[in-house]
C-alpha cells in the first residue's frame, strides 16, 4: 500500500511539474516559430479593437516581449539606466519588482530579451551580456553570469539582444567570444556545461532554436556572417554557412520543419543574404542551400510557415509576402500595411506594424485580407515588441506599456 502510495504521489509530481512547464513561455511561442497553439479566440474585433482587460503604464524603456508562467506575467523594462523585472498576476495587479543592474542605454535603449519561464524560475539577458536567473514567487536573485566577462565575449553595436533557450536543465546563451561562442550552461547554477568555439564571431542579436532532427538535437542560430548547426549535448560544431546582413543583424530566430532550416535576414552588398532554405543531412551534420532569396527582406518581425508557405513583411516597406518554402519564389500579397512582427494563432495571423497598428489577418499564398485593426492607444518609442497569445489573451508591448486584451470568443 505504501509503495503505491508512492508511486502515486511521484505520478502526481511529474504530471504537476510538466503541467508548469507547458504552462511557460518564451520567445515567440512554445516552439519560437510565431505560432501559438490556442483555440476559441475571436475572428473579428469590435471597430476600437478587442476589449482591453487591464494595461500597466510605467515599465520604462523596452522592446522585450512578456514571459508567461506560474500564472504570472513577467516582463522587463529600463526606467533611467537600471534594468527592472516586474511580476504581475493575471488581473494586472504588480506583484513584485526586482532591480537587476545596468540596462542597455546608448541607442533605441532598454530591455531586450524576453524573459523566459520555466517551472519556478525566470531567466533573462540584459542588453550588457549578463544572463540571471529569479526566483519566480518573490523575485530573489538565484544566480547571475556575465557572459562577456567570462566567456571573452564582447558587445554589439546596439546591445545583446538574445533570449535564452532553454534545453532541459540548461540554458543555450551566445557570448560570441572567439573561443567561447555558444554556451550551455546549467539553468540552476549558472555553471558551464560546454562551450563552442562555432565560428568564433560576435553575435548578432540572434535567439537560438533548437533543432530534433531524426536521431540529432542541433543549436541553430546566426552569428555575424553566418548561420551555425551544433550538437545540443557537446556543442561539437556541425555546419557553417554564410549569412551576411550590411549592419550584422540577424534578428530573426531560425525556422525548422521536414529537415529544413529557414533563416531570415535583409540585404547585403557582399550577396549572400536575404531568406536562406537549408536542407539537413539525414544525421543533421551537413546543410545543403536548397534556395536563396535575397528579394524578401525581413529584418526582425519575425517569419511564420505555415502549409508550405512562409509569410513576413519587408523591412521599411509596406509590403508582405509569401514566399514557397520548397522553391523560395515569393510573391508580394499587400502593399498598404507598415512592415512589422507577425505571430499566428487558431487560424488568423496577427500583424503589429511599426505605425502602431494591430491587425488581424487572413492571409493565402495569394490573398491579404484584413478583418479588423486598431490603433495602439498607450506606450512610448519603437513598435518592436513581438506580441504574446496565452489563455486566449493577447499582450501587447509598446515602450513603458504593457497592454492585455481579450480576444476569446
Amino acid at each position: 500500500m505504501a509503495k503505491l502510495f508512492l508511486f502515486a504521489l511521484g505520478f502526481f509530481m511529474v504530471l504537476s511539474c510538466k503541467s508548469q512547464t507547458d504552462e511557460s513561455s518564451q520567445w515567440r511561442g512554445p516552439d519560437r516559430r510565431g505560432i501559438f497553439h490556442e483555440t476559441g479566440l475571436l475572428h473579428s474585433w469590435p471597430e476600437n479593437g478587442p476589449e482591453l482587460l487591464w494595461s500597466f503604464e510605467g515599465l520604462g524603456a523596452g522592446h522585450s516581449s512578456p514571459g508567461i508562467g506560474n500564472n504570472r506575467i513577467f516582463i522587463n523594462g529600463m526606467p533611467d539606466t537600471t534594468g527592472v523585472l516586474y511580476s504581475f498576476d493575471m488581473n494586472g495587479k504588480l506583484l513584485w519588482q526586482k532591480e537587476y543592474g545596468e540596462e542597455w542605454h546608448v541607442n533605441y535603449t532598454g530591455t531586450r530579451s524576453t524573459p523566459l519561464v520555466v517551472d519556478d524560475l525566470v531567466y533573462l539577458v540584459s542588453g550588457m551580456g549578463k544572463v540571471f536567473c529569479f526566483n519566480a514567487e518573490n523575485g530573489n536573485l538565484v544566480w547571475s553570469v556575465d557572459l562577456l566577462k567570462k566567456f571573452n565575449g564582447k558587445n554589439i553595436q546596439w546591445g545583446i539582444t538574445e533570449s535564452v533557450l532553454v534545453d532541459g536543465d540548461r540554458l543555450i546563451c551566445t557570448p560570441g567570444g572567439e573561443e567561447f561562442n555558444v554556451v550551455a550552461i546549467n539553468r540552476f547554477t549558472g555553471e558551464t556545461i560546454w562551450a563552442s568555439k562555432g565560428h568564433g564571431e560576435p553575435s548578432a542579436y540572434c535567439s537560438p532554436v533548437l533543432v530534433e532532427h531524426n536521431n540529432t538535437r542541433l543549436v541553430v542560430t546566426m552569428t555575424q556572417t553566418s548561420v551555425i548547426g551544433m550538437d545540443a549535448d557537446t556543442g561539437e560544431l556541425y555546419w557553417r554557412v554564410d549569412q551576411f546582413q550590411a549592419h550584422k543583424i540577424h534578428a530573426n530566430t531560425p525556422v525548422y520543419e521536414n529537415g529544413i532550416i529557414y533563416c531570415s535576414s535583409t540585404s547585403s552588398e557582399q550577396g549572400n543574404s536575404g531568406l536562406l532554405a537549408l536542407k539537413l543531412s539525414y544525421d543533421g551534420k551537413q546543410v545543403e542551400q536548397l534556395w536563396r532569396n535575397e528579394d524578401f527582406k525581413n529584418l526582425m518581425g519575425g517569419i511564420v510557415l505555415i502549409d508550405g508557405t512562409i509569410y513576413g513583411s519587408a523591412y521599411r516597406t509596406k509590403n508582405w509576402y509569401s514566399v514557397n518554402a520548397a522553391t523560395g519564389d515569393e510573391k508580394i500579397i499587400a502593399s498598404d500595411f507598415s512592415n512589422g512582427v507577425i505571430i499566428y494563432a487558431d487560424g488568423l495571423f496577427y500583424c503589429y506594424s511599426e505605425d502602431g497598428q494591430v491587425a488581424l489577418v487572413k492571409m493565402t499564398p495569394g490573398t491579404f485580407e484584413i478583418i479588423s485593426k486598431f490603433n495602439v492607444p498607450l506606450g512610448t518609442d519603437q513598435h518592436w515588441a513581438h506580441p504574446v497569445i496565452h489563455n486566449k489573451r493577447m499582450y501587447i508591448r509598446h515602450g513603458n506599456a504593457l497592454m492585455v486584451y481579450d480576444v476569446s470568443k
